[in-house]
């Protein structure tokens, strides 16, 4: 079926973060100014109505009027959609017997911390990295060792060099990797995987792998989790259909651990989790029946970024963006503007009135970037674009 990206969804009222959230927002001095008229394009949250399969599923489980505990393993269905999924798509042949729910893939990033580092440990992230990283490290008073990302014109590679060196160190215990990079959009290559795995190996080093965002890539790239290059018995890898088919709320992740030591120290900092019953009819649904909308979604999303390309390259030469492989974010530079950060962040955040998301959320050496999200109707970003061009 044909599916509109560009019908406009009023949120406000409906408990939304991004919509209804400014008096916090304000309140965190995340921004100065939050009202009727703002434009919020900060968060890893779609705008667009849910694949019309999961939205009838979600329907047909009210309609069955209790919603009590739930067992998503008293038979196959849940486990088949997964792992038809990940076969279908990418090749992966997940086996059931690994997989671990989470309620969430930040929740899943605390557990594997807490069960497989001690307080003082060192932990490698590379930033620009999603900001949630540094909180869980630093949240269970862990220690973070910064892998930065080297920025070639807004194409970003791993620092090799640097990695061997901090997992080398004897109090470096993990390294998390974002695959796809949130905020820098990269897809790393089967030479990139196969070599951190090496570094890890060999200093014993445990890999978390978050690949939530692994749907969603442009139309011509491929993206390759990391169990589909190199063994996984050091790896803890993150899944989710919350980014892919815009069901955060609904709190659903997979947990693949094809280690049984890993998974049972996971399972045993984890305590008992199971999905709620509307989790269990989403997940069944988007992954058994949500490709033809997914499909429509990548090339709206390619649209968008085609118009954000243009209107930069017209309006706004100065700021400089690098089209990213994977995820729905623009990662924007804006330190040819000559302008400090804090007149960026005032003519985005207060004179604009556009809500993004500043740089130095993703780490110290990013304070002239600001990250937007595109997954939005084209008329709402065509919207925040104009009045960007009005600011700068």
């Amino acid at each position: 079926m044909k599916y509109t990206f560009d019908q406009i969804i009023n949120r406000r009222g409906t408990h939304s973060f991004k919509w209804d959230s400014g008096d916090l927002l304000v309140k965190m001095g995340f921004t100065e100014r939050f009202d009727e008229d703002t434009l919020p394009l900060f968060l890893a949250d779609m705008d667009f109505a849910c694949p019309n399969p999961v939205l009838d599923a979600l329907h047909a489980r009210v309609d069955e009027k209790i919603f009590g505990y739930t067992n998503h393993l008293s038979d196959h269905r849940y486990m088949d959609a997964l792992t038809g999924w990940f076969k279908r798509r990418h090749g992966w042949k997940i086996n059931p017997e690994s997989v671990v729910y989470s309620p969430g893939t930040v929740y899943a990033l605390h557990v594997a911390i807490r069960a497989f580092t001690k307080p003082g440990d060192k932990i490698i992230i590379q930033r620009p990295v999603y900001a949630s990283f540094t909180t869980a490290i630093e949240d269970n008073n862990r220690v973070v060792a910064n892998n930065e990302l080297l920025n070639d014109n807004g194409y970003y590679h791993i620092n090799f060099e640097e990695l061997e060196k901090l997992a080398s160190d004897s109090s470096t215990t993990m390294m998390i990797l974002c695959s796809p990079h949130n905020p820098v959009g990269r897809i790393w290559t089967p030479q990139e995987l196969k070599e951190i795995d090496r570094v890890c190996r060999k200093h014993g080093v445990i890999l978390v792998s978050d690949e939530i965002h692994g749907d969603l890539i442009r139309k011509e790239a491929v993206f390759y989790p990391i169990a589909t290059v190199v063994p996984t018995d050091n790896t803890i890898i993150c899944t989710a259909i919350n980014k892919t088919f815009n069901t955060a709320g609904l709190h659903c992740s997979n947990i693949i651990l094809d280690n049984p030591t890993l998974q049972k120290a996971f399972q045993k900092k984890c305590v008992l989790q199971s999905p709620s019953p509307f989790a269990i009819s989403a997940l069944i649904a988007a992954y058994n029946e949500g490709e033809e909308w997914l499909e429509q979604l990548k090339t709206y999303l390619d649209g968008n970024f085609d118009l954000l390309e243009a209107f930069l390259k017209e309006s706004l030469s100065k700021v400089q963006f690098k089209r990213p492989e994977g995820t729905y974010f623009a990662w924007l530079d804006f330190s040819k503007t000559g302008l400090s950060p804090e007149e960026i962040h005032h003519r985005i955040y207060t004179q604009a009135n556009i809500l993004l998301e500043d740089g130095k959320i993703f780490g110290e050496k990013s304070i002239f970037f600001q990250r937007m999200c595109l997954p939005t109707p084209r008329n709402l970003l065509i919207k925040a674009l104009e009045r960007l061009g009005e600011v700068f």
